[in-house]
């Protein structure tokens, strides 16, 4: 599997335009024409097309193959595999990439797409910087009916160059009489009005909003979320595993917080399965983070003691942590993932809203942040009043995670309660941060106590690991120092004055 980022505008171009016509700032060099051929495929109801998902299968070009297409925050993610015989499905492992929208439903032709493609590259001595092809294209909507159409188009690809190459070549493109295209990709051109419009994106919420529109906006921003961090799980990249545990901690979050305005009837069931899939998350993430701040404390390398620790550390977190992820991509391939997806679809599209929902969010929805912080508060005093250390330990655990759904609470609600929501969620964030290094110490000083003990059985020094040992100690009974500020300044009065509307 290869993979790339793709950064390109497409523009739309009537059929006398020329790209030789066109006054670029700098000369192209033609390079040939490519007769691509593109199969693409999508579930009966266009699923992926509608999340700006393209999975085709090319021949013709340079990169003959099965080509997916996500989209992202910085570009769109291409993942390259082989193209295999004529008419075979797309390789399982671009599937699992796609199986947060497709689920249990086949993959079948939509589309089939012909392009004569003129291919030009900007060029800067022996580097690429950007490659703009002219394309007339011939296309053809598969189903009951086939639907043709043709148009032409111009395409700049990035390579080598940066955005200011980009901007460049748009500009005299835009000159020379190119316009915006009608639709964002090939594909959702030729399927024409069979693909429905994207939906507006919605209004920022207000406090005179009713209250269940308020909730119900939160929501379908973390179920994106969710199914957003989805591809990046499957392909172990950089942040993942994070923030999709984030997304279904913050969902189940909002479904208790939020049981004024839904029916727990129905909430409390997929809260039990946002629990399932958080837990499945948690040893890898909790690995991934604490390897990490073990290769952070062992700092550079060089020592043959440091060295050997830090291999040490690689090998038994690393192998955990592979361990870990597998088991999640068991889980995310499993039919109970797919029906909590389906859950969660439901839950936005039709939500169990109580007559509560009804009223203006302002009347409603900032005594459940008040009833978060009480929930809080109660912990924090349990905690304060321990007879003994563990029971402290055990309690401000519990602190960590009421300030956590605290903090989840005034972020869900900062759209509509503005500034005053912002500092409440920021003051319960900085509880769960220092409890959390707190805790993170804790687990670490107990792991690291662990390495140690099997390499002094295996006759290896253990000095290194001793002064992780004693590293994490220290920074543990500093955050639990820490606590103490970030409590009082957490229960200042003022912080909640917004939330006794």
């Amino acid at each position: 599997m290869r993979s790339q980022l793709e950064v390109e505008q497409k523009f739309a171009v009537p059929e006398s335009f020329r790209l030789a016509d066109v006054p670029f700032p700098h000369r192209l060099h033609a390079d040939g024409t490519l007769h691509l051929e593109s199969t693409y495929v999508d579930t009966a109801d266009l699923r992926l097309a509608a999340h700006g998902i393209t999975l085709r299968r090319r021949t013709g070009g340079t990169d003959d193959g099965w080509h997916l297409k996500l989209p992202g925050p910085d570009g769109r993610l291409e993942v390259h595999e082989p193209p295999g015989p004529e008419g075979t499905m797309p390789p399982e492992s671009l599937r699992r990439l796609v199986a947060v929208h497709v689920r249990d439903e086949p993959l079948v032709p939509v589309a089939r797409l012909r392009t004569t493609r003129a291919v030009h590259r900007l060029r800067d001595g022996r580097r690429v910087l950007a490659e703009v092809v002219e394309d007339d294209v011939t296309a053809e909507a598969l189903g009951d009916d086939v639907m043709l159409s043709t148009w032409r188009e111009v395409e700049v690809e990035l390579v080598d160059g940066g955005p200011d190459v980009l901007e460049e070549l748009a500009a005299a493109l835009v000159a020379a009489g190119a316009t915006d295209p009608p639709a964002p990709s090939k594909l959702v051109r030729a399927l024409g009005d069979r693909l429905q419009s994207p939906a507006d994106p919605p209004r920022a919420p207000s406090p005179r909003d009713p209250a269940g529109d308020v909730v119900l906006a939160y929501l379908t921003e973390q179920v994106a979320a969710l199914k957003d961090a989805d591809p990046g799980m499957r392909r172990d990249a950089d942040d993942a595993v994070h923030q999709m545990r984030v997304a279904s901690r913050r969902l189940r979050s909002a479904l208790k917080t939020f049981r004024p305005v839904l029916d727990r009837a129905r909430t409390d069931v997929v809260r039990g399965e946002l629990r399932w899939l958080a837990h499945a998350l948690g040893d890898a993430r909790d690995t991934e983070v604490l390897h990490a701040r073990l290769r952070e404390l062992l700092g550079a390398e060089g020592h043959p003691d440091r060295d050997a620790a830090a291999a040490r550390v690689d090998a038994e977190l690393g192998s955990r942590y592979d361990r870990a992820h597998r088991e999640v991509l068991s889980d995310l391939d499993s039919p109970r993932y797919f029906r909590l997806l389906d859950e969660l679809d439901a839950l936005v599209a039709s939500p169990p809203l109580t007559d509560a929902a009804g009223r203006p969010a302002q009347e409603v929805l900032p005594r459940t942040a008040r009833k978060a912080y009480r929930e809080l508060r109660r912990l924090h005093d349990g905690a304060h009043a321990a007879d003994s250390a563990e029971e402290r330990e055990t309690l401000l655990h519990e602190v960590r995670k009421a300030a956590k759904r605290a903090r989840y609470a005034g972020e869900a609600l900062r759209p509509a309660f503005g500034k005053d929501a912002k500092k409440f969620a920021a003051a319960m964030e900085e509880v769960q941060d220092v409890l959390g290094e707190h805790r993170d110490g804790v687990i670490a000083g107990q792991t690291v106590a662990g390495l140690a003990t099997r390499a002094r059985e295996e006759g290896e020094d253990t000095f290194e690991l001793g002064r992780l040992a004693g590293l994490e100690e220290a920074r543990s009974a500093a955050a639990e120092a820490a606590y103490d500020e970030a409590w009082r300044s957490a229960s200042r009065k003022r912080l909640r004055r917004w939330t006794r509307r």
